[in-house]
């Protein structure tokens, strides 16, 4: 058998890209473990982000992912039973203002919460990993409302966004805590400016949290002497 063509490889590629790809938040590989999350739960995740990503499907059905998997349905409905039950996944009615359709999806922002709180507890705590797996888990997965309303950076986005975030704006947020290290009081702070501003998107967050790291701003005390400084003209 003869080995494929440069071109005929090329062009096998350039249309597999061409598909689209799947924005899979690295926390998720980093923790899914941790969380005590199988292998064919963590697959099955991947096959949500997927129909909703690249498909536009957001709630697929059980033969879909089934097929998709290669597993039986029932299979796929005892593993969202048990990511449903530990609150990484939820099931939403939405209604479709155009078509005045009634529809259901898969969100999945409990998961992003809880992979929020383990990538905290890293940064913050030195505590054994037995310890952080207890905390996390107990304090992700039965949060208070008023912590959860309060307290988790992901929700206060979405409550001044006035909508659920999209997984890629999600990943961004993760980002910001996981990758650049920004504390998350002072990505609150730069998202309570983008409100005054009315200028509520992440570009323009993204752009004030550059401008205070260039100026080594990493605290609210830091912010404010920044923005006092900017008032009187850089003195």
């Amino acid at each position: 058998m003869s080995e494929p063509s440069v071109g005929t490889w090329a062009d096998g590629v350039a249309y597999g890209m061409a598909m689209g790809s799947v924005q899979l938040p690295y926390a998720l590989l980093r923790y899914h473990a941790r969380l005590g999350l199988s292998e064919g739960e963590l697959l099955l995740i991947q096959h949500l982000l997927g129909f909703q990503q690249v498909e536009g499907n957001e709630f697929p059905t059980l033969q879909e992912l089934a097929d998709r998997m290669g597993i039986l349905p029932d299979e796929i409905a005892k593993r969202l039973q048990r990511l449903m039950k530990e609150g990484f996944i939820r099931i939403e009615e939405d209604m479709d203002a155009v078509q005045g359709i009634q529809y259901e999806r898969y969100n999945l922002i409990g998961l992003y919460t809880i992979l929020a709180q383990c990538m905290s507890e890293d940064r913050t705590a030195p505590l054994s990993k037995s310890s952080v797996r207890r905390s996390s888990l107990e304090n992700a997965l039965n949060p208070t409302a008023e912590e959860q309303e309060e307290k988790n950076i992901f929700r206060i986005f979405e409550k001044e966004f006035g909508r659920p975030l999209s997984p890629m704006e999600l990943e961004r947020i993760s980002s910001w805590l996981d990758q650049d290290r920004y504390p998350d009081e002072l990505i609150l702070l730069a998202l309570k400016e983008a409100v005054f501003a009315g200028k509520v998107h992440f570009t323009y967050i993204d752009r004030i949290l550059l401008e205070w790291s260039r100026n080594r701003v990493r605290t609210p005390q830091d912010v404010k002497a920044y923005a006092a400084r900017f008032r009187n003209g850089g003195r």
